[in-house]
């Protein structure tokens, strides 16, 4: 019906409560989709709207920026002619307005300008806005506090430079100020915006680290606001990945303990944070993965492999398992007396489990080192050929040198089932089949 061009002239009326609530029709109307957020940009109304807005009182500024913000979040394309008209210096301007929700308006629009990619994010940088970002976090508005949050995290996501340029405005002492804040939405924005800034290299994580933030972070695991939990989860875990002495620092500040009652006290992907925590824990060192195996890790994860719908939890519990059974026959013992290898065997030969579910080589990493024979002979009738012959070559180990487990393996049907087995002639698992007859009398096996 044209209403954007009748619109359009409004936003330079005489009467300022016409040119607020005209803001306000073409915000609504860009924030409902795509079509409607190019049409305001096709119909010329930026320049229009921008056009003396730094003498506009604070309810067209915050009119303003909502038409912005409406406009920005559909796409990075929509987000780029926001900068190309020059909004940036005039959203700059808004975050240094006396009034907090003309502040809180223009840190909603720059969040959605640079949530979408790191060149957006960087002319955000450049416009001046993290400064001031980092001044709104320390107002006493929570709505305030919790949307500049919000802006520095998607500010930080992008890359190592941007996350560096959040650090340098001294952005991470007052965020982790604010981890023990009564407000949940502030709470999950703080430990959002601080998980972005660690993830990128060790440098970071160490600077998160050096604020203080454990044992602090651990009561978010057990707060009643579920992405809270998810949040402090993903903040240990970007932690944890990098190196063994952040894992270690994790452990020694009850971390592990914490993450594994956090797994036990949710459901569904909230869980899923934590599970890949206990992961990257376990793969740094020997001592890591025991530490997990100590606090009792193991049990979560096999329950979560059983409980969970979702293939890339189940995966992610798999390969965790895998992580902490890799290290030595200790610890593939530990793991395959939960009784775990034929859940994973039954989930790598359903054909309905999604590529990354498949994992053969979770089960390879614990049956290289697994010598706890009641699993192993668990999995003697239904393995296929190549998982078969890391089952058959850790019985090669241990049947040679143990009397009772050689009996054990005639009684319950192994050594039967040994011979069933068709190998190649002359292949590895033909010389693993053969060095576990040679421990029988002949009659025996026959």
């Amino acid at each position: 019906s044209g209403v954007v061009s009748l619109l359009r002239p409004l936003l330079l009326d005489v009467v300022p409560t016409v040119q607020q609530s005209a803001a306000l029709a073409l915000g609504r109307l860009a924030d409902c989709n795509n079509d409607l957020a190019e049409a305001v940009v096709k119909g010329d109304i930026l320049p229009q709207l921008l056009c003396s807005l730094s003498e506009q009182n604070r309810f067209y500024k915050k009119a303003a920026a909502f038409v912005l913000r409406a406009v920005g979040k559909h796409s990075p394309q929509l987000a780029q002619a926001i900068v190309q008209c020059g909004a940036l210096e005039m959203l700059v301007i808004c975050l240094e307005d006396f009034d907090p929700g003309v502040k809180e308006a223009a840190s909603w629009a720059l969040m959605y300008i640079a949530r979408h990619n790191s060149e957006l994010s960087q002319a955000v940088v450049d416009a001046g806005a993290v400064p001031l970002l980092v001044l709104c976090i320390q107002e006493p508005e929570i709505a305030l506090k919790r949307i500049a949050a919000s802006t520095l995290s998607d500010i930080s996501k992008h890359s190592p430079e941007l996350a560096q340029t959040v650090v340098d405005a001294g952005a991470i002492a007052h965020l982790a100020q604010m981890i023990l804040n009564p407000d949940a939405k502030l709470k999950r924005q703080v430990l959002s915006a601080l998980s972005q800034i660690a993830k990128h290299s060790v440098d970071l994580a160490e600077l998160v680290v050096e604020a203080e933030i454990f044992p602090v972070v651990l009561t978010c695991l057990k707060d009643s606001d579920e992405y809270v939990k998810k949040n402090g989860a993903t903040l240990i875990r970007e932690i944890a990945k990098h190196t063994p002495e952040l894992s270690q620092l994790i452990v020694n500040a009850g971390g592990v303990a914490a993450v594994i009652d956090c797994i036990g006290s949710c459901r569904g992907t909230v869980r899923l944070p934590g599970i890949m925590t206990l992961g990257y824990v376990a793969a740094h060192s020997e001592n890591l993965s025991m530490a997990v195996i100590v606090s009792k890790g193991i049990p979560p994860l096999c329950v979560c492999l059983i409980e969970e719908h979702e293939d890339h939890i189940k995966a992610a519990a798999a390969w965790a398992l895998g992580l902490i059974g890799r290290h030595t026959p200790e610890h593939a013992h530990a793991v395959a007396a939960a009784n775990v290898l034929p859940t994973l065997l039954a989930m790598y030969l359903n054909t309905n489990s999604s590529e990354d579910l498949q994992m053969k080589a979770t089960l390879k990493n614990i049956l290289q080192k697994c010598t706890h024979l009641p699993a192993l002979e668990s999995l003697l009738h239904d393995a296929p050929l190549n998982i078969m012959k890391y089952i058959v070559g850790q019985f090669s180990k241990v049947l040679p040198h143990d009397s009772k487990a050689r009996r054990l393996f005639v009684t319950t049907g192994g050594l039967k089932k040994i011979q069933e087995i068709k190998a190649e002639p002359g292949s590895l698992l033909q010389e693993y089949i053969n060095t576990i007859n040679s421990c029988y009398p002949e009659e025996v096996v026959r």
